[in-house]
């Protein structure tokens, strides 16, 4: 050690070991993510061990990246004084200057510390590090802090930070005493000025390599560099927080990257005529609207209510109909065996947004960008346009601020008559800041639909649940107890109790015969960490109960999304409307491929493959009913093209009726 201070100029010491404090505790954080989410690392086989230590290997690498960025200016300021002005016996220098560079540099990494814990929830949530998505809701900030905050569970990882945070300042302070506020080399030596020139150099040169993360020339360091295993919870764990935030944050300023270009356009809206409109004819506005279809049909139409359930984070998994053994959904499970039930219905996004926008307007997630946070609101020709020229009055409720994602002015703009939400319920009924349970979300609603039934006029009611999602919370005042310990199987448990709640409820009314319920999720949960796109996220129950008006029931194989929701509603109803969507009546159509988004990814299925499309990394094609985690994208180029085509057409084109406000169909008397 006496050897290394003699040799390095103190401000060489300083950074070093400033660097090697900064790398120590990032690890510490990398830890932590592994300790939380253990279990996704199930899906490894037996070199788990090795393929972890890879990741932690890689994750130096980004580590090093952010350490240099942090470093690199401290550092230069550091040499130039160093080597011109003989800092070690400057009494300035060595207290005013150093002090400011190290509380600079201290502020820095608390920053980038903090950044990491907050990252570890967030990755818990959506399998996914930080990135500029966290953003998304700081148009509601109140709204966020107060629902991170009404979680316990987040509680606990400020902990570790607070303790690490104590350390860190306490060793680069004493990091600062021991180096350079201590001269250890005489400037008066003849080899100080060439040797500190000498130095700082080079460790400035290894400073750039380690921010550029490669010394390849033709690509620095990027997000796709840390896939380096067929594994998503491995390649994600090498990843620093700071860097996917930084850069999807900078990517997001750069204008090609806030509208989604994906392919040409006008080729875009050929190859969706292709798949949606066979023929030209029953094409009403070929020029204004490109994909319009005029739909009609032989038999009569019929007047039935309909009542649209999105579940807040009830994917697939969570039920037993598709194979939980946790017993969490009885209701739902028996629902599904009187019930249409789709079997591979996949949601449109990761996001609640994106959930209510896809399963109310039939049209996908558009990556990053939020769907009702747009300006100026435009009015879509979705479920709600519909049913309101059609003598419908809609109701759309949810359980917290509508302030929140847009949800309010974004219903209001688009027909909805009524928009429920915490500032209609009694303050003592709001638990949190997710507001009032989902049972008294549907008590409350409940005698509305009522009044609209005895004046005669049929309803749509849209109802957007919120309990399944932290701060997990089980009302104590309804007769029901969960079995489950855990806070958030108590709650699907609850959830699950608050939908039998509203069906019991509703059967008793004398609307409830002539009534179409759909349910689905707006979402699922990352779970088995198979992929970096966890099919658990998207794939979700989607069930069609209309007791009164079709008893059929039967399980659907086929293909389905959200975006299928409207038109086959509006099939169920047999009346005629102008469909101006992504979507298809599942009841009479077909589709080759079902296809969402997962902010910075793209994901399409056929009834075997999975295409995984990341926007700064390498395709993979995987074969998902197997859950096999091999690359068949070499040898089926001819299936990857057809899947990248229907893709990438449906979603730019939704971009561009969007970007040419040609999703109404509807004048502005709301006839079409």
């Amino acid at each position: 050690m006496r050897k290394f201070r003699q040799f390095f100029p103190s401000h060489i010491q300083y950074i070093l070991i400033v660097y090697f404090i900064g790398i120590l505790f990032f690890t510490v954080f990398r830890g932590i993510l592994l300790f939380v989410n253990i279990h996704q690392a199930d899906s490894i086989p037996n070199e788990k061990v090795y393929i972890l230590l890879q990741a932690f290997v890689m994750g130096l690498r980004f580590d090093t990246v952010i350490s240099g960025y942090i470093l690199i200016l401290p550092f230069v300021i550091l040499s130039i004084v160093s080597a011109f002005h003989k800092p070690l016996k400057n009494p300035f220098t060595a207290f005013y200057l150093s002090n400011i560079l190290n509380v600079f540099i201290g502020l820095m990494y608390t920053i980038a510390f903090l950044i990491c814990t907050i990252d570890i929830p967030f990755f818990k949530q959506f399998f996914t590090r930080l990135n500029s998505m966290a953003l998304a809701w700081m148009d509601t900030p109140e709204f966020v802090f107060k629902m991170i905050f009404q979680e316990v569970t987040y509680w606990i990882f400020l902990i570790p930070f607070v303790l690490i945070m104590v350390l860190f300042w306490w060793l680069i302070n004493r990091n600062l005493k021991a180096t350079l506020m201590k001269a250890n080399i005489s400037p008066d030596n003849l080899f100080y000025l060439p040797k500190t020139i000498i130095i700082s150099i080079l460790l400035l040169g290894l400073m750039f390599i380690g921010i550029r993360g490669r010394l390849e020339k033709k690509s620095p360091i990027r997000i796709g560099t840390a896939y380096f295993s067929p594994y998503a919870f491995p390649n994600q764990l090498g990843l620093n927080p700071v860097f996917t935030f930084l850069r999807s944050w900078l990517d997001d300023q750069n204008p090609k990257n806030r509208k989604l270009r994906l392919m040409d356009d006008q080729v875009a809206v050929k190859c969706v005529r292709k798949y949606l409109i066979p023929t030209t004819e029953g094409i009403p506005f070929p020029d204004t609207m490109p994909v319009s279809r005029n739909i009609t049909f032989n038999d009569s139409s019929i007047r039935a209510n309909v009542v649209i359930i999105i579940m807040e984070s009830m994917g697939a998994a969570k039920l037993g109909h598709f194979g939980n053994t946790d017993h969490l959904t009885p209701f739902l499970d028996s629902l599904a065996d009187v019930s249409i039930s789709f079997e591979n219905a996949y949601s449109a996004g990761i996001h609640t947004c994106n959930g209510i926008f896809s399963t109310l307007t039939g049209l996908p997630a558009l990556g990053k960008q939020h769907p009702m946070n747009r300006f100026p609101i435009q009015r879509y020709s979705g479920i709600s346009n519909t049913l309101k020229s059609k003598g419908y009055h809609t109701i759309f409720a949810i359980t917290h601020d509508d302030q929140f994602d847009n949800i309010g002015g974004f219903m209001h703009a688009n027909d909805f008559d009524e928009v429920i939400s915490q500032q209609n319920y009694p303050s003592s009924k709001v638990l949190s800041t997710l507001g009032v349970p989902d049972h008294y979300m549907f008590e409350y609603t409940l005698p509305k639909l009522n009044i609209l039934y005895y004046r005669n006029q049929p309803f749509l009611a849209a109802f957007m649940t919120a309990s399944d999602h932290g701060p997990y919370i089980v009302p104590g005042d309804i007769p029901f107890k969960p079995k489950s310990k855990d806070e958030r199987k108590a709650t699907t448990e609850y959830a699950d109790w608050s939908i039998r709640h509203f069906f019991e409820m509703a059967k008793k009314q004398p609307w409830f015969n002539n009534t179409i319920f759909v349910l689905v999720a707006d979402h699922g949960f990352a779970e088995g960490g198979i992929y970096d796109m966890p099919l658990t996220y998207h794939h979700t129950p989607l069930l069609f109960y209309a007791p009164g008006i079709n008893r059929e029931t039967r399980e659907i194989q086929n293909l389905a999304g959200q975006i299928d929701i409207f038109p086959t509603i509006m099939g169920m109803l047999r009346q005629p409307y102008v469909n101006n969507t992504m979507g298809i009546d599942l009841l009479r159509e077909k589709r080759p491929f079902i296809y969402f988004s997962a902010d910075d990814k793209i994901g399409c299925l056929n009834n075997e493959y999975f295409l995984l499309i990341r926007d700064d990394g390498p395709p993979s094609l995987y074969d998902y009913i197997l859950k096999d985690t091999y690359n068949y994208l070499p040898g089926n180029q001819k299936l990857v093209k057809a899947m990248k085509e229907y893709t990438f057409s449906m979603i730019q084109t939704t971009e561009y009726l969007i970007d040419n406000h040609l999703v109404s169909t509807y004048s502005s008397e709301g006839k079409q």
